[in-house]
């Protein structure tokens, strides 16, 4: 009977305590109109509170999960992450409204969205290109799943430079090759750029760098033919004149100054 009554004890005080802890809880949550949270969450937006913003475009989502507010919000929690340069949470929200809504009319944002993540993330040809890879491949499902809207027109532009990017850094692996004599390592880089990234500006380069590998290797006859094909395709080029001077002296003409990648893409023929 004694440890009966102690038992009951026991439930009845876990009992308070939980309601305690209930009433806790209580105090601080608060459940407000959606939308006075959305509207909240747009004014903390609009003046440049990300964060807070992205917490309560949160909210609005765990308030009122199935109202149209929260769809809408899920969709701002996402962009108000972009803006607080919180990208992995930004590209797992947009995620998230992807797979919850394929079908809505803003979907394709979402997608962009998640492409922007990444294309702003993309580093510099010394580093790894892995986020430069996903940026790319981002962009083309916004092109290929929404050819004619703005945002693909926008994305291909993005894709071009990705592309360019991507080069760029097989051009900094060859030239690193090619500086310590490893010529056929700084070959299969230089021709690797020519096969697959021929619409890109680092083509006259590569040739150029080809040439000089095959002169190297005593491979004059290589080095002429792709010689002969800068030249039929890049003939006003910078790069042809260096090879032009390699071929006919010996001596390598001194090629232009590396402007960067993307002073490359913007101006490909260095007019500027």
């Amino acid at each position: 009977m004694f440890r009966l009554l102690r038992l009951g004890m026991l439930v009845i005080g876990m009992g308070v305590a939980l309601a305690a802890c209930a009433t806790n809880k209580g105090d601080n949550y608060v459940e407000r109109p959606v939308e006075t949270l959305y509207n909240i969450a747009m004014d903390q937006l609009l003046s440049g509170d990300y964060k807070d913003a992205a917490k309560s475009f949160d909210d609005v989502d765990q308030q009122h999960p199935y109202s149209v507010w929260a769809t809408k919000a899920q969709l701002m929690n996402a962009y108000a992450l972009y803006q607080d340069k919180r990208y992995d949470e930004s590209i797992v929200a947009a995620e998230r409204f992807i797979q919850l809504h394929p079908g809505h009319r803003d979907v394709v944002y979402a997608y962009y969205l998640k492409a922007l993540d990444y294309y702003i993330q993309i580093t510099d040809v010394e580093r790894d290109q892995s986020t430069t890879q996903q940026a790319y491949d981002a962009l083309s499902e916004v092109v290929r799943r929404f050819p004619g809207t703005t945002y693909a027109r926008d994305a291909r532009l993005k894709m071009d430079l990705c592309w360019d990017h991507l080069a760029g850094k097989e051009m900094e692996i060859g030239r690193f090759y090619e500086q310590h004599g490893d010529y056929l390592a700084a070959i299969n880089r230089f021709q690797l750029v020519v096969k697959k990234y021929q619409t890109t500006t680092h083509v006259p380069e590569a040739l150029t760098r080809l040439v000089e590998c095959y002169y190297a290797l005593g491979l004059a006859d290589e080095a002429k033919r792709t010689a002969a094909v800068l030249g039929y395709n890049y003939p006003n080029s910078p790069w042809y004149k260096a090879t032009y001077g390699l071929l006919t002296t010996g001596k390598e003409t001194p090629p232009p100054p590396d402007r960067g990648w993307l002073a490359r893409v913007v101006d490909p023929l260095g007019l500027f």
